[in-house]
């Protein structure tokens, strides 16, 4: 049985991860030769407060490939920001040095694992302005990455020095409602320092059931997501502001339960720090609002930002929101089978899955665990020849194999996190014909039982769980090698899926650069 930790790595459908690893670095063949595998760093912009203790980032490391590295060292050269700011190791177990002026190195001595989907967290550092910093100054740091055998490359990150300020966010708020029903949210932001601070940017993380039930010209949506709403109003020291939102529950959300979201407030210049990370790491904000513009307090005429700024505080920069999701609404999982045939000897490809055929949409991002667990019985006569990355035999109860692993009888496959009510969700196996044996059935079953995280046992129609696996059916071609139902199972939700994965991406990168004495590493998977 796999740990929590290397299950959700390892779901290959897990969106956010996907989306990531397939913007991230070029493609490349599983089975790469360590001569034929690249490195990749990325390393965000970042904006810090004159005065202040400056704020603690990490690179992002990844590879082509899946790959195990030594002597890896990440180098930090912060040459023109020289009298400026500094950047120096977070802990002393970063394994870093200073071998010349304005250069920071950091080798690890153990070896590590790169992989497409990438980690932060680790080799992180304080990046702060010195005495002698003002408000307009900026340079750049470039961040290298490198290990025994491999070509170093080189990703430059802008600083800029700015005015400190604080923006604190409102207290949480809790609501609740049935599928379908409208609610209103204030929106609060305040000042409480002595500086103005000229503009300020709410960047909202919320699951798929909260819904904007109207939209605003200065807010950015994508698909039913709001992700940022933009207010150039300056707000004056010791003030608080407020802006009333209007949401709607989707009303194909599971209930009872409940949904969550958070709102990050960031000065002008931290968002475009935020943006640039964002856009990088192959996510978007989406685009403006068709309707009227989001006042803060009736506010007044616009007036554009003098400086940088940056905040002092962030940690009172978050917001929360709950939901509670009264009714009853479930769904039906439908396990899809197929039928293929072939000649001994031939590989063939069989595509199965299931469906969520509502009226419920099933969201596990917050844990980011299966919506449901799924099993694969391969007919007699068969042998399994090519497997998908999230599945892995079973030879019994707390005996697995590794993910992918050829030549399993049953398997078991951990699904994606997020199913919208209608889509469906597809995984192909290449079967090797050893033995023509009419009608030879396996079964895949949906919603199987399974001592793990996620999964789904409230289904509506338990009788469709359990679908056949037919290799040569009767009255099939018999040879032609082919799947009879003629070709893959379609994935109608696949946008819906990543616009939903986004949201992950974009809360996970404003936990990053913005919280001061909070380190953690970060699997850039869902």
């Amino acid at each position: 049985m796999l740990d929590h930790s290397a299950r959700r790595r390892l779901a290959g459908l897990a969106v956010a991860g996907a989306l990531i690893a397939a913007v991230a670095t070029p493609a490349a063949p599983a089975a790469a030769e360590e001569s034929q595998v690249s490195l990749g760093v990325y390393f965000g912009d970042t904006t810090i407060a004159a005065g202040s203790a400056g704020k603690i980032d990490s690179p992002i490391l990844f590879a082509s490939s899946t790959v195990m590295v030594h002597d890896l060292t990440v180098r930090y050269d912060f040459t023109s920001l020289a009298g400026k700011a500094t950047v120096t190791p977070e802990s002393d177990f970063n394994f870093c040095s200073t071998p010349e002026p304005n250069v920071l190195v950091c080798t690890d001595p153990f070896e590590v694992e790169l992989y497409e989907g990438g980690f932060g967290g680790s080799y992180s550092v304080v990046i702060a302005p010195t005495k002698d910093a003002k408000d307009g100054d900026e340079g750049t740091v470039k961040v290298s990455l490198s290990a025994t055998g491999y070509s170093p490359v080189t990703h430059e990150a802008r600083v800029r020095i700015g005015e400190g300020v604080d923006l604190a966010a409102g207290p949480s708020t809790k609501r609740s409602g049935k599928p379908g029903s409208t609610f209103t949210v204030p929106l609060r932001i305040g000042n409480p320092g002595n500086t103005v601070v000229e503009g300020a940017v709410a960047v909202f993380h919320n699951d798929y059931g909260i819904q904007p039930a109207k939209q605003y010209s200065n807010c950015t949506y994508e698909g039913t997501f709001l992700r940022a709403c933009h207010f150039d109003r300056p707000l004056e020291p010791r003030t608080s502001y407020v802006a009333t939102l209007a949401y709607r529950i989707a009303k194909d959300s599971f209930a009872p339960g409940s949904h969550y979201g958070e709102i990050l407030w960031l000065t002008p210049a931290e968002f475009e720090d935020y943006e640039a990370y964002v856009t990088r790491r192959g996510a978007t904000f989406g685009k403006p609002g068709t309707g009227g513009r989001l006042w803060l307090d009736e506010a007044g005429p616009s007036l554009a930002a003098r400086t940088f700024q940056a905040d002092t505080e962030p940690d009172n920069n978050w917001s929360h929101l709950s939901v509670t999701v009264t009714g009853k609404n479930s769904t039906d999982l439908e396990a899809i089978g197929a039928e293929i045939s072939g000649a001994q000897g031939d590989e063939v490809e069989a595509v199965v899955g299931f469906r969520n055929n509502g009226p419920a949409t099933l969201d596990n991002g917050r844990s980011g665990s299966s919506v449901t667990n799924l099993a694969v019985e391969v007919p007699n006569g068969t042998s399994a020849v090519r497997v998908p990355e999230n599945c892995f035999p079973v030879r019994g109860e707390n005996d697995w194999g590794a993910p992918g692993e050829p030549g399993g009888r049953t398997y078991r496959c951990y699904t994606s996190w997020f199913i919208k009510a209608g889509d469906e969700e597809a995984l192909t196996f290449g079967f090797r014909i050893d033995k023509v044996i009419p009608d030879a059935t396996g079964e895949v079953k949906v919603n199987v039982p399974c001592h793990c995280d996620g999964g789904f046992y409230a289904d509506l129609k338990p009788a469709n769980d359990v679908a056949k696996l037919v290799v040569n059916p009767s009255g099939g071609q018999g040879g032609d090698g082919g799947s009879d139902d003629g070709g893959e199972l379609p994935i109608t939700g696949a946008n819906t899926a990543l616009i939903a994965g986004v949201g992950a991406v974009l809360l996970a990168a404003g936990a990053a650069g913005f919280l001061l004495a909070r380190r953690r590493r970060t699997h850039f998977t869902a």
